[in-house]
């Protein structure tokens, strides 16, 4: 069981990466540009969906980035629980 966590945007090559690599029992947390991957009804959100791991946006950098009400329903997280995904998961990769 891995976090990821993402802040490439959906055109990125980290996100194609993450998606390549990423399982289910995973968990992903979508941070910084990552957050434009959980826009509702689109071709990253799809993606994300089928993806078959946890999914969770940071609320803040969505809240920045204009977008919190857009998110689909991809489970909104603070910092505070980020850290308690972070002990929940022995390991993370972290893309960019």
């Amino acid at each position: 069981m891995v976090l990821h966590t993402l802040s490439g945007s959906p055109e990125s090559s980290a996100f194609a990466d993450c998606l390549r690599l990423i399982s289910p029992g995973d968990a992903l947390l979508l941070m910084g540009d990552g957050v434009y991957c959980a826009l509702e009804a689109t071709g990253p959100y799809e993606a994300l969906h089928n993806c078959g791991a946890a999914l969770y946006v940071l609320g803040t950098d969505a809240m920045a980035a204009g977008v919190l009400e857009r998110i689909g329903d991809i489970t909104v997280i603070d910092i505070e629980e980020f850290v308690g995904l972070s002990e929940e998961f022995p390991r993370q990769l972290a893309w960019y």
